[in-house]
């Protein structure tokens, strides 16, 4: 199975959130999502992307993150 690697604005584009989110989420840490450097080109793993999102699922909007 190949992997499929995702650019950034393609990343953001799979998760809904903008490209500044995740170039702010790569300076700062928070959140932890997975990236990879290519040269210079940043690439996101999409089952990285998938397991962030499964780690953030919710029941209920009382539920605190841990």
């Amino acid at each position: 199975m190949t992997k499929a690697y995702l650019s950034v604005r393609a990343a953001a584009a799979f998760l809904g959130v903008s490209k500044s989110y995740l170039d702010h989420a790569r300076v700062s840490g928070q959140p932890a999502i997975p990236f990879a450097k290519l040269g210079r080109r940043v690439v996101y793993d999409r089952a990285d992307l998938e397991a962030f999102v499964d780690a953030r699922k919710h029941i209920s909007t009382s539920e605190t993150l841990i």
